[in-house]
């Protein structure tokens, strides 16, 4: 006969964490495959009303407006809470296709699988706490990494989608054309952001209203900059490919001049992380090589305190060795 295998606190602790992991998914994946039918029957409906009507002015801004295909439950709570439509065009700017309501469900399920996990092992409610603060903000800093490696990406081949457009306009032709040909041409992800704008031109929307558009996707100063200058090419004149010309040679100076203060200020970056994570590494070690020196440490009131206040002073020290090395352009 098979024995019957011992439920040990770390055997439940896994098995709590994969039991509300795999049911987070599922409602996750669900949510998202419900915004993506209502988000493809919503623009099915407002392309044939375009077709019919040939008139692209309200209905486009009704396309934009439905393109991020919310719930209806949640639209009031985007309107009443100023936070939530951040955290919607924060996801935006990660590039990522996943909605606002998965998002939420997925936030709140590793933040329930992380303080179930260190409660069913018996660490009490402190860490429990703590554990879910941590998985809630795994999530976040995940698509805020995605959100950094995009923008540096478009940030690093925006020059080139520039000069395709400079040699565009020097060829004859127009900016609608010009941005179409850098749409088809330029490297990711800046052909898809030029490929939205060049498709809101042609079903309607003014220059200006698609250049802010993506200006407000793409939150870096290069982009106002190029939005700016063609909108003040076509109201007052002059000759827009030598402007182009020389916001592409500035952007690609500012570029390198970034690159090469990072390389002189890395070892500044390196000395916080080590001391950043220094201390947490001895602490595991010695408590793996005598727990009962540094069982006090966690079980006395004035150890806990010490912890904490030192863990505080760690977080502290590592922000500001991030501040001294971060300059901003």
């Amino acid at each position: 006969m098979m024995g019957t295998v011992e439920m040990t606190p770390e055997l439940k602790a896994l098995l709590a964490f994969l039991t509300v992991a795999f049911a987070t998914f599922a409602v996750a994946m669900l949510l998202e495959s419900v915004r993506m039918l209502l988000h493809k029957r919503t623009v099915r409906l407002e392309l044939q009303r375009l077709a019919e009507r040939r008139d692209g002015g309200p209905q486009t801004s009704l396309l934009r407006a439905q393109r991020k295909g919310l719930p209806g439950w949640l639209k009031p709570a985007l309107a009443r809470v100023p936070r939530l439509a951040d955290l919607q065009h924060f996801l935006e700017q990660s590039g990522t296709n996943l909605g606002l309501a998965a998002f939420l469900a997925l936030t709140a399920g590793s933040a329930v699988a992380g303080g179930f996990s260190l409660l069913a092992l018996g660490l009490g409610t402190p860490a429990a706490a703590t554990g879910a603060a941590v998985g809630a903000a795994l999530p976040y800093l995940w698509f805020l990494r995605r959100r950094r490696r995009r923008l540096a990406a478009f940030e690093a081949h925006f020059p080139e989608a520039i000069d395709l457009l400079t040699r565009s306009i020097r060829a004859g032709h127009g900016v609608s054309t010009g941005l179409g040909m850098v749409a088809e041409e330029a490297a990711e992800p800046v052909a898809g952001e030029f490929r939205q704008v060049f498709e809101e031109l042609r079903y309607g929307l003014p220059l200006d209203e698609a250049l802010k558009s993506m200006s407000d996707r793409i939150s870096l100063p290069d982009v106002r900059i190029f939005a700016t200058a063609l909108l003040i090419q076509r109201d007052v004149g002059g000759n827009l490919a030598e402007i182009l010309d020389k916001l592409s040679e500035v952007i690609r100076e500012r570029f390198t001049f970034r690159r090469q203060l990072r390389t002189h200020t890395a070892q500044g970056r390196m000395t916080g992380l080590v001391l950043g994570f220094a201390p947490f590494v001895a602490g595991a070690g010695m408590f793996l090589l005598n727990p009962d020196y540094m069982r006090p440490l966690f079980e006395e009131p004035i150890g806990r305190m010490l912890l904490g206040f030192a863990i505080g002073m760690q977080c502290l020290g590592f922000i500001l060795i991030r501040r001294i090395t971060t300059v901003e352009l």
